[in-house]
């Protein structure tokens, strides 16, 4: 199929490899001449503006950090949504604002576009493999016709319900891990600071009933002080977290730890760890109990 991608960052790329390894088209946009320039090196067709080619293709997916810019890029001045022919689909791989993504499913709509709002989780290593787990929301009946495009890039694929459904599952899914890290945190730097080496404390948690791929995945930077190793931004995690409790509140769901676990990760953000992982939060506990995990 012919394909344009919005956005190749760490995941775009490898949403992009994995497209291009079975055999689609691929059109690339991004702001950054250097991650276009690695897109036409894979074989892609990086593009000065995504809109002059959209006429042209039959998908178009966005893989954006901010739910501003996937508004901005689809209904935005210069938006695709105008140049796109009736029947087109467009997939938001990005984690978004629930009520954004409703409205830009609306617009589409109107347009004779089909909207799906696809968020997907496992991380870069995940795009880059193409083993993402995709989390879809739009209209059931024509799921069935962008599935063999997920297919390529995702191992785990799941229809959730009308548009919005995919981004308030994802924004659930983020908001336990952002929270287990946290408890992780607290937990190791507790077990150490009473005098027990955090990796038997770490040893005993992967094969006790504290398992959790959380741990697998975040755990090494807690235990290692690695928290460069990025597997994902914390000031992407920030935003997923804040978007949760702002979807909580507007659904007058009550939440006690979510809040509290949102302040842990502004304050790592104001104190410049947004550009680490997401494991850098445990550096604020380790600030607050002016003790290291790892000597």
């Amino acid at each position: 199929m012919k394909i344009g991608m919005i956005g190749c960052g760490a995941m775009g790329a490898g949403i992009v490899k994995n497209l291009l390894k079975n055999h689609h088209q691929v059109w690339t946009f991004d702001p950054d001449q250097s991650k276009q320039e690695s897109m036409r090196e894979l074989g892609a067709v990086p593009v000065s503006s995504m809109e002059s080619v959209a006429s042209e293709l039959e998908v178009i997916m966005l893989s954006l950090p901010l739910t501003e810019l996937v508004e901005e890029a689809i209904i935005g001045e210069g938006g695709i949504l105008a140049h796109l022919e009736k029947g087109t689909y467009i997939l938001d791989m990005s984690t978004t604002d629930v009520n954004i993504t409703k409205k830009l499913a609306q617009y589409a709509e109107e347009a004779g576009v089909y909207f799906f709002d696809c968020p997907v989780s496992n991380g870069p290593v995940g795009a880059e493999q193409g083993t993402l787990t995709i989390m879809v929301g739009g209209e059931r009946e024509k799921f069935e016709t962008i599935q063999p495009i997920l297919n390529v890039i995702g191992e785990e694929i799941r229809y959730i319900g009308p548009a919005g459904s995919g981004q308030v599952v994802k924004l659930c899914n983020n908001m336990v891990v952002a929270g287990i890290i946290v408890l992780l945190s607290e937990t190791l730097l507790t077990g150490t600071k009473a005098g027990v080496d955090v990796k038997k404390i770490a040893e005993v948690m992967s094969i006790g009933s504290a398992q959790s791929k959380v741990l697998s995945v975040f755990g090494p930077n807690l235990i290692n002080d690695t928290h460069h190793n990025v597997n994902f931004l914390l000031s992407h995690m920030t935003k997923d977290v804040r978007l949760f409790n702002e979807l909580a509140k507007e659904s007058q769901a009550a939440t006690f730890v979510s809040p509290i676990v949102e302040q842990l990760f502004e304050i790592a953000k104001i104190q410049g760890k947004g550009n680490l992982d997401t494991s850098a939060v445990g550096q604020m506990l380790e600030m607050f109990s002016n003790h290291k995990i790892v000597h």
